[in-house]
């Protein structure tokens, strides 16, 4: 059994910062990768960075440059600077027992979300 918890959502304004935490237990595995991902009212889930094993992480063009994901033992963080009403939405963490990828089916296990608000 494996368990990913989020916390660290909240209401911002337009250019402030957020820190998302993400506790994992049970039966996780250092080799997996693991991902952030964010769904707003009304859309598809989207992918916003992940981190692999090795440390080497990637990002999508959406959030690069303002948004850093790292892991310390068993939390996955995602630091997010200047951020913007269209970040708004449900974070998720996720993690995959293969490759990392950009593609939500690939990952096996997730949590039940974050809420984040930007406002104007």
């Amino acid at each position: 059994q494996v368990q990913l918890a989020e916390s660290g959502g909240g209401s911002v304004q337009a250019g402030e910062s957020l820190r998302l935490s993400c506790v994992t237990s049970g039966e996780t595995n250092a080799a997996w990768c693991m991902g952030w991902f964010r769904q707003g009212p009304g859309k598809q889930r989207e992918w916003v960075a992940f981190i692999l094993p090795d440390s080497r992480t990637g990002y999508a063009d959406s959030m690069k440059g303002r948004v850093n994901i790292s892991k310390d033992k068993n939390t996955l963080i995602l630091q997010m600077d200047t951020l913007k009403p269209e970040d708004s939405g449900m974070y998720y963490c996720a993690a995959a027992r293969g490759a990392c990828s950009s593609f939500a089916p690939d990952y096996h296990y997730w949590g039940q979300g974050t809420q984040v608000t930007v406002s104007s």
